[in-house]
């Protein structure tokens, strides 16, 4: 059996020079996070996902979550991992240090993700929510809420939901017809059913915080009447102990094409006129709230496509130097090689290691501008929401991509599940949809982001790439001609016409951010001497994406301008013939 081990070297290069550890940890807020802590904490880790997620991630594809008795149970072996990973603090890591947190930065938090997920997505998601319903409850929480519940929440001991997909809404929360009667005593009586809801129910925490979108009587149509309600499991007494099950019903779960240890649920609230929920901040406040909870979700997200590229690469490159086949076309011998010899694999071993590395610089990079909006830095924010469709859109596609790679090395052993080649493409195949498909992702950058500053945010960071360009010409052109597509969106382009070519403009976009952070790791790997195993590597993957896969984002100019003509030139029936 394949091992796993987490690329703690690769991951400390990164954080240093790219997300720029050393500078966060410069700030008063941050100067816990020593280089000394730093390593401790990825090297940890890692050693962790290795020891204590990994092992699972088969059984967790092969059994998965079941629903049994109306509670779901998790595979053998879930619950004492999960325990293990409270007991060591590694959930505490980001969260608020008042509230029992490390407070540490978002970025080392990132990290950790990385290699958890590499090692076992499905289990990781459990954890990814939790740091949404922090996040939510931190900052529009009730000073009661925030006591009550972010203590449990920071350490692990409780996990928390985002339950705001209802069957007739889908990615239209505005739809939504989930209701919140208040009971007189501040408190509010839930009613709806919710769909889709990640580790909606489970048995390795002890209790799970659920997180609510509803409409209050007589509300106004549409997001405008949306409020956000913290309903949990079991309900809290005042001193902090558990009380008597909250009226919520497991309805299903979902029998998916992966992530099977994630249960994906259906939850039924108030079926008996009983569930009991709070308001958190003000009433119609839930689309800000929900934003709050989704919007450093949706980086890690992003990250679920550098965990399983990181893990398919790996799988990959050690069984291409262990399958032995067919004679080198361009050698001497006349003797089978190991197909890692073969120009053809090794194409698509280049393009999986130099993918990795690129979709985890940008994932990193928006993780350390996430730590400088938390610290007042003026342009981070910014920086944040531009980066956050690129890094959900691109980081999920190459995960994607590098997984379906993954595959073919194998060959027909790819098709095969007991490999579990197969299992990395099926798992990150739904990362490309929640949280906002790619599709929204991409609106999002034509029709928000692209606007920031009246166009200027973009300008300006597509200058920067050209600066960081130097002599990479295919960087500098791309950088071009994303300059020559944004002053179109900007300028001419009708709404279809910028939707039209919202997609392939996230990608020439995610390409050359990536390119930019491949060239300054390039050159310091360069400047270090690039006389060291992992310096060599670093270098040659850094050349073959600049030189190999920058270059083909060039080719979507055409796709980004194209227009929104053809894409209507048949109506709904010409589509069915």
């Amino acid at each position: 059996m394949m091992t796993f081990t987490a690329p703690v070297t690769e991951q400390l290069f990164v954080l240093k020079h790219i997300t720029g550890i050393d500078e966060l940890s410069a700030h008063p807020r941050f100067a816990d996070a020593s280089p000394d802590m730093v390593e401790a904490i990825v090297g940890g880790i890692g050693e962790f996902a290795a020891a204590e997620f990994y092992p699972l991630r088969r059984i967790g594809d092969t059994v998965g979550a079941r629903l049994i008795d109306g509670q779901v149970v998790m595979p053998e072996g879930f619950v004492d991992a999960y325990k293990a990973y409270v007991a060591n603090g590694w959930g505490s890591i980001n969260a608020p240090s008042d509230f029992g947190g490390q407070g540490l930065p978002f970025s080392l938090a990132t990290v950790a993700l990385d290699s958890l997920g590499a090692a076992n997505m499905a289990f990781a998601l459990c954890p990814i929510l939790s740091v949404g319903s922090i996040e939510a409850i931190n900052h529009h929480g009730s000073d009661a809420q925030k006591a009550m519940f972010l203590p449990k929440l920071s350490t692990g001991e409780w996990t928390g939901t985002m339950n705001l997909t209802e069957p007739q809404a889908g990615s239209d929360v505005g739809a939504l017809k989930s209701t919140a009667t208040p009971r007189g005593d501040g408190t509010y009586q839930i009613k709806g059913q919710k769909i889709y809801i990640s580790f909606g129910d489970h048995d390795m925490a002890g209790n799970i915080v659920h997180l609510v979108l509803a409409r209050t009587p007589d509300a106004p149509a549409g997001t405008k009447g949306i409020s956000l309600f913290l309903v949990p499991k079991y309900r809290v007494n005042e001193g902090g102990s558990l009380g008597e099950r909250n009226d919520i019903k497991v309805v299903s779960i979902e029998h998916k094409m992966g992530i099977n240890a994630s249960p994906t649920c259906v939850l039924a609230f108030g079926d008996e006129g009983d569930c009991i929920g709070e308001l958190i901040g003000p009433e119609f406040g839930g689309m800000r709230a929900m934003f709050t909870m989704m919007n450093n979700a949706r980086l890690n997200v992003g990250l679920e496509g550098v965990q399983i590229a990181e893990a398919a690469t790996q799988k990959a490159v050690a069984f291409a130097r262990d399958r032995v086949q067919s004679v080198r076309a361009g050698g001497t011998s006349r003797d089978s090689v190991a197909i890692v010899e073969h120009p053809d694999v090794r194409r698509m071993l280049m393009r999986m290691k130099a993918g990795t590395q690129a979709i985890r610089a940008l994932l990193y990079c928006a993780s350390g501008f996430v730590d400088r909006a938390a610290l007042g830095i003026d342009g981070a924010q910014e920086m944040v929401d531009l980066l956050t469709p690129l890094a959900k859109t691109y980081g999920t596609d190459m995960g994607s991509e590098i997984a379906s790679l993954g595959i073919q090395v194998h060959g027909g052993m790819g098709f095969i599940e007991e490999t579990g080649a197969a299992q990395l493409y099926r798992d990150i195949r739904i990362a490309a949809i929640y949280e906002g498909t790619n599709g929204i992702q991409a609106a999002d950058l034509v029709g928000r982001k692209l606007g920031m500053r009246g166009g200027d945010a973009v300008r300006e960071h597509l200058a920067r790439i050209g600066q960081v360009a130097g002599e990479h010409a295919g960087l500098k052109a791309l950088a071009g001609a994303c300059t020559e597509v944004t002053e179109w969106m900007i300028g001419s382009a009708s709404t279809d016409d910028k939707l039209a070519g919202s997609y392939p403009f996230t990608t020439m976009m995610a390409v050359a951010t990536c390119g930019a952070l491949m060239a300054k790791q390039l050159r310091v790997a360069e400047a270090e001497g690039g006389n060291t195993p992992f310096l060599k590597a670093k270098i040659a993957a850094c050349r073959y994406y600049l030189d190999v896969m920058v270059p083909e984002a060039l080719s979507l100019k055409g796709s980004a301008m194209a227009g929104a003509e053809l894409l209507y030139a048949l109506d709904a029936d010409g589509l069915a013939i």
